[in-house]
């Protein structure tokens, strides 16, 4: 994928409004896990979503209001391990009517229960929506589910991810690509296959992001990728142009972290910094 290829976000109208740019709703969070949906919705601001809302378990609720003040919660009803209940369902679904695109995943546990909500909401939900994390290890857990996604779906797998996905045990490297677009276009979805050179494909058409690196290989950087693909998807791109753009800068701001950091400091909240220095250079590139 070159930087000529890259999709172009609009310019923001001097006369807009937060309205303008959407409201990205990430649902995640749980007791011991709230750095990973708290990543995900700083994400989505740094990329620009209009207004973002965290919707999590109540158990952990004043942690995550407490990591960001710009960013809005809503706690839905938790189990016993802290961990978002099945009964949070309708809770959700009134919370996605009032946004542009859902997230789904950073730091969501897995449960039965929440195999079974991650399910419905993946059938039944009209607004685009991106799963990653235990998102994806609850569509694996009921693979029926992904032939009938209820509208847009945007799903980041790493390689074992992508595996559990398939219901094999591993994917041979020089089958990944090949059975990425084969799995894209039989569910209708855009797959965002995590890797050195990050491939993503909605079945037709395929890209091979060109940033990135091993820096990278630490603990929340697929939360954040979560959260900018969602503000992107908010900003009137389409999902396949969403996720091509998220990986693109999410990489570069690891790029430009690393040359400043070196990679074996690099965390993921760098990435959320150096994300403004991202967007920066990418609006060079594209005038």
């Amino acid at each position: 994928m070159s930087d000529s290829a890259l999709p172009r976000l609009p310019e923001r109208d001097p006369e807009s409004h937060k309205g303008a740019f959407g409201t990205a709703l990430l649902v995640g969070g749980s007791r011991g896990m709230t750095g990973a949906v708290a990543l995900a919705g700083m994400a989505a601001l740094r990329g620009g979503a209009g207004l973002v809302r965290l919707a999590v378990a109540d158990a952990c609720l004043e942690v995550v209001a407490g990591i960001e003040p710009s960013y809005m919660t809503s706690p839905l009803p938790s189990d016993r391990a802290g961990r978002i209940a099945s009964a949070a369902l309708d809770r959700i679904v009134a919370l996605a009517a009032r946004a542009t695109v859902v997230g789904c995943g950073p730091g969501l546990g897995r449960s039965q229960g929440l195999t079974g909500l991650v399910a419905r909401l993946y059938q039944h939900l009209a607004q685009p929506m991106v799963v990653d994390a235990d998102g994806l290890n609850a569509l694996a857990a009921m693979p029926e589910s992904l032939a009938h996604p209820g509208g847009p779906r945007v799903l980041t797998p790493h390689a074992g991810e992508f595996a559990r996905l398939l219901g094999v045990d591993d994917v041979p490297a020089d089958q990944r690509q090949p059975r990425a677009v084969e799995f894209a276009a039989r569910h209708g979805v855009v797959l965002v296959l995590k890797a050195h050179r990050t491939l993503i494909t909605d079945g037709r058409r395929k890209a091979l992001n060109p940033t990135g690196n091993p820096g990278m290989a630490t603990g929340g950087t697929g939360d954040v990728l979560t959260g900018l693909i969602t503000a992107l998807a908010c900003q009137h791109l389409s999902p396949f142009d969403a996720a091509r753009l998220g990986v693109y800068l999410h990489g570069l701001a690891g790029d430009l972290a690393a040359e400043e950091l070196g990679q074996e400091s690099l965390i993921a909240r760098d990435l959320i910094h150096y994300l403004p220095v991202a967007f920066k250079a990418y609006r060079r590139q594209m005038s």
